[in-house]
């Protein structure tokens, strides 16, 4: 990955109060992988964030080196954030990324100081942070090493092949603390994936990322998410994404049907009326009542793919490979899992 070319303006003092930092370096380049995509680099004033505490989420602080993402997920529940900086939920949270340069050695400091006391760190929570910019920013290694050598547990949860480029760190990590870490794959459908996911690998090259985490003793949950309503819950679609997640040796499967917040249903309702407008009066109907499905669909998901999963035996493949704890994603049963988890 090459980034000779690239502009490298510190801007003004407007952008630095948008991103909320006291400097921001912009760049932007011509390599194929990145073309049409803006960096904000900032430094960060703070990196551990803690989870508001109405939220349904099973931890209370989390680490996102990164806002925006270029996996370009049409249906991305964070897009939202993207409008507290004054950019849109659509094209600029795909192509206007912001990297928080110094987000190892603000974690570290953070695990160093008097008041932290080893609380669990999700990442993955909000977008991700093994996204293609990952391979030029080289954040998580820093900040993986820092959880290591304050023996700090964590989780990860991510779409991005990436993780395996970090894979000696997770594996030093995991004989010194808990270390959960899931993949996101919801269907298998390759032509769905290319219309919905664009910017992400393909689903068989993520359910190798489960294979080869399980094969080093790390045991990796599937985030199953999300199912999309006609078009990826077809019964013949949830088996071969079951089966394909079995065959991967994943310690657990948990279904989470689509959910559509603010920010992300204006996009995912614009990409619907693109490709799928037979569909606009169908989704219209189901979340007439708010960000969810009904709780009937989600129900019928849940028993649907449980029953797979017995069917095709999820769960540890031998002593140990399931040692460490699946990340719970965000959705509105994010308390308490809706899965076979055999640890």
């Amino acid at each position: 990955m090459r980034w000779d070319n690239l502009s490298d303006n510190p801007t003004g003092a407007g952008e630095a109060v948008l991103f909320g930092t006291d400097a921001v370096t912009t760049r932007t380049f011509d390599t194929p992988e990145f073309r049409g995509i803006t960096f904000y680099e900032v430094r960060a004033r703070s990196i551990v964030n803690r989870v508001p505490g109405a939220s349904r989420m099973p931890f209370e602080w989390t680490v996102n080196p990164y806002r925006g993402c270029t996996h370009a997920c049409v249906y991305c529940f964070a897009r939202k954030t993207h409008s507290y900086l004054d950019l849109d939920t659509g094209l600029d949270f795909d192509s206007r990324i912001v990297v928080k340069v110094n987000a190892p050695e603000l974690l570290r400091r953070r695990l160093a100081s008097p008041g932290w006391h080893g609380a669990h760190i999700a990442m993955g929570t909000n977008v991700d942070c093994y996204q293609r910019a990952e391979g030029r920013y080289r954040l998580m290694p820093g900040i993986i090493a820092a959880l290591r050598d304050h023996a700090n547990p964590f989780s990860i949860l991510t779409k991005g092949t990436l993780i395996l480029r970090d894979l000696d760190l997770l594996v030093q990590a995991a004989e010194v603390t808990e270390v959960g870490i899931s993949v996101s794959v919801g269907f298998t459908d390759r032509e769905l994936w290319r219309t919905v996911e664009p910017g992400t690998p393909a689903p068989e090259r993520r359910l190798d990322v489960v294979r080869t985490l399980t094969d080093h003793g790390i045991g990796c949950g599937v985030l199953m998410a999300p199912v999309i309503p006609f078009l990826g819950d077809h019964p013949d679609q949830l088996r071969a994404t079951v089966r394909a997640i079995a065959e991967s040796g994943a310690t657990s499967v948990t279904p989470l049907v689509l959910h559509l917040r603010p920010g992300a249903r204006e996009w995912f309702m614009t990409w619907l009326h693109r490709h799928h407008p037979h569909l606009v009066e169908r989704y219209e109907r189901m979340y007439a009542d708010g960000a969810y499905a009904p709780k009937w669909y989600q129900r019928r998901i849940t028993r649907q793919v449980h029953e797979l999963a017995d069917e095709f035996g999820i769960g540890p493949s031998r002593p140990g490979a399931a040692r460490r704890a699946p990340v719970v994603p965000p959705g509105p049963e994010a308390a308490r899992p809706t899965q076979l988890t055999l640890l």
